[in-house]
């Protein structure tokens, strides 16, 4: 360091000498970088006493291979320094002294007028290219406008959130070009995969809706051809670019099918062009809309007839074979059926359609690839309108009568069995399970929750079985919110049932975990494992049932707490952080399908699906179950057992006793 400052000391004496002579001489001092950089190159030297930076530091390595170091002298660019040291500071530099041409270009740029409106964190020379001691030529590997480092310099705004959140730019497209087959060939290393200056631009960068900037719809064409020039040329003579060229601003450009910054290939399952994504999505996006057949007489619902047809619902299924809208159309040679170069032209068919069916035929082709039977007129879709139609009064008439047929056989076969007549058990069904009282409050919770779950998946799934049975969202709405509000009702009434009643204090008694309920299950897996011989015994309520007991209080709290907030939610969301109603909402779904499957597989196992009750326990409509399955399920509920026990000796004797004399009378 004080040899530096030696050196230093010694070339600003040698400097201030050389001016001295070249004053006496009369003629003007020229001072090399050397003069400069004796200052400029020291840190010290740039620092006061306090250690404040005072003057500008540059780093003499990098601005010895900077492009303005190795052709230039300081002072070609800072002109106005006429002694060494320099008593005054350097007027500030505009790039534009030397670099007219792309100022110009810049001022009609986005940069240049997003810094006008006052967005300050805009783009400017240095954020770009670097500082100016510092600036690489774009061939530099090094240099931040090379080609490869583009991306990079570019994603140092718009790859980051904090930068761009005040200009109302998303930060998307950087990350989706880094993803994209463009940015993942670039970073290999790839001079020819197109970065961002390629599309944009560099210094003359316009927003979209510039008719001249070279991403506005119209001109993206030329703009890709830079690259593609051949895909470019079958385009523009195609039905799409000729459209383009007219002006019609609904036809597509390379964009609008391939994507803009996230273009993939076209073999990737994710690219918009795979194959499997064109019909769904890509093609569907402008030929299934309603407003292309009315305003260019396109036919529309092309994605949906493509679907209907063997070859839609193979490539739905994951067929690679099967044809997609491109096997047939084209690619970027798509032309009307009418020109006679088109692949679907009348006298192409069977050379389009041979390349899937070898020996296909004129006839073969003559096949219908969209199937629109319920709207075409020709005799093929007229005589398939007939079939269906026929089919489907044949479908209800003979699947209807088979139904009618089952259930008179099954209405008297149950009759029967729950009268106690075929009862597995045998006897009659006489103790009571479930008194009337709580038979009305499980109907009530039954009914408003099938109701909850029907109106409640048709709005997450609209497009499944459940969105076709409600068809009006306004009616859907009202009627999740009656069945909330009844589920409530029917929950708030058995909390004073179990607080009023003499028997919903005792069934909330009986409903209470106990240690003995740990001890059941592990003995009923080992007894139904075949491990142990010792078959479990219950009071009146199981382990099971009263899992599902408290399961089903804790999930009505969760559903009305969280449906309260979603329906509320304007003065919950004044109460409470917004991200509280996010989070409900999402506890709500969630909870929905853990409480529907818990009905469908536990509940119904219980009530439906066991051996010993199939084909159901009549307990919910009646409340009754027979003597001796209640005392197989439920051994350990003595009091019960023995007053129903009583009750039928008591009933039993009266009649052994007419046993027992009537021989005697006949006597």
């Amino acid at each position: 360091m004080k040899r530096f400052k030696v050196r230093s000391i010694v070339l600003l004496v040698l400097a201030l000498a050389a001016t001295g002579f070249a004053q006496k001489k009369g003629t003007a001092p020229k001072f090399t970088n050397a003069d400069c950089l004796a200052c400029h190159s020291d840190p010290s030297m740039t620092k006061d006493d306090n250690g404040k930076q005072v003057s500008l530091a540059v780093d003499e390595k990098k601005f010895g291979a900077s492009i303005h170091g190795q052709m230039f002298q300081c002072v070609d660019c800072h002109t106005d320094i006429k002694d060494v040291p320099h008593s005054v500071a350097p007027v500030k530099l505009n790039c534009a002294q030397c670099h007219a041409d792309q100022q110009k270009k810049y001022e009609s740029g986005f940069h240049a007028k997003a810094l006008k409106a006052g967005i300050g964190q805009a783009a400017r020379c240095i954020d770009c290219h670097g500082g100016p001691h510092e600036i690489l030529p774009a061939a530099d590997p090094a240099s931040r406008v090379s080609h490869v480092n583009i991306p990079n310099t570019c994603g140092t705004c718009h790859g980051k959130t904090t930068v761009m959140q005040d200009t109302g730019i998303s930060t998307a497209p950087f990350n989706s070009y880094q993803d994209s087959v463009h940015g993942k060939e670039v970073a290999k290393g790839s001079e020819k995969a197109a970065v961002c200056t390629d599309c944009h631009g560099a210094h003359d960068i316009l927003a979209t809706s510039d008719p001249k900037s070279s991403i506005a719809k119209k001109n993206v064409p030329a703009t890709c051809a830079k690259c593609h020039e051949a895909q470019k040329t079958e385009f523009m003579q195609s039905v799409h670019g000729k459209a383009v060229t007219s002006g019609n601003g609904h036809a597509p450009v390379c964009t609008d099918c391939h994507g803009i910054h996230g273009i993939k290939r076209p073999e990737d399952p994710n690219s918009s062009v795979n194959g499997q994504n064109l019909a769904r999505n890509t093609c569907a996006q402008c030929h299934e809309s309603v407003k292309l057949s009315n305003e260019f007489g396109v036919p529309g619902r092309r994605a949906t007839t493509y679907l209907a047809s063997y070859h839609g619902m193979a490539s739905e299924l994951g067929s690679k074979k099967a044809a997609n809208c491109a096997s047939c159309h084209g690619v970027h040679n798509i032309l009307p059926p009418s020109d006679p170069k088109s692949t679907i032209n009348p006298k192409n068919l069977v050379a389009t359609c041979g390349k899937c069916h070898p020996g296909a035929n004129e006839n073969f082709a003559k096949a219908k690839v969209h199937l629109d039977a319920p709207l075409a007129a020709d005799v093929g879709s007229k005589a398939s309108r007939l079939v269906k139609n026929f089919y489907l009064m044949m479908i209800v008439g003979t699947i209807g009568g088979m139904l009618l047929h089952n259930l008179l056989i099954m209405r008297k076969k149950l009759k029967a069995r729950r009268e106690g007549h075929v009862h597995i058990g045998g006897g009659e069904r006489v103790v009571v399970r479930m008194t009337k009282l709580q038979r009305r409050q499980h109907f009530t919770l039954l009914t408003s929750f099938i109701l909850l779950v029907l109106t409640g998946f048709a709005l997450k799934y609209p497009e499944s079985f459940f969105g076709y049975v409600f068809i009006n969202e306004s009616v859907r709405g009202y009627l999740h919110r009656i069945a909330g509000v009844v589920l409530i009702a029917v929950s708030s009434y058995h909390i004073f049932y179990m607080i009023w009643y003499k028997e919903g204090r005792k069934l909330v008694m009986d409903l209470l975990p106990t240690f003995k309920d740990a001890t059941d299950i592990r003995d009923v897996l080992l007894y139904y494992l075949g491990l142990s011989k010792n078959k479990p015994e219950f009071h009146r309520f199981n382990y099971a049932e009263k899992m599902e007991y408290w399961a089903l209080v804790w999930g009505t709290i969760v559903m009305a707490v969280t449906g309260l907030m979603a329906w509320f939610k304007v003065p919950v969301g004044n109460l409470l952080p917004r991200w509280t109603i996010d989070v409900g909402l999402t506890v709500h779904f969630y909870e929905a399908i853990l409480a529907t499957l818990a009905i469908l597989v536990w509940h119904f196992y219980m009530i439906i699906f066991d051996p010993d009750v199939y084909p159901m326990n009549w307990a919910w409509l009646d409340g009754k179950m027979t003597l001796e399955q209640y005392r197989e399920e439920h051994a350990l509920d003595g009091q019960t057992i023995s007053e129903y026990m009583t009750e039928a000796i008591e009933e039993e004797e009266p009649a052994a006793e007419v046993k027992e004399t009537t021989p005697v009378g006949k006597q």
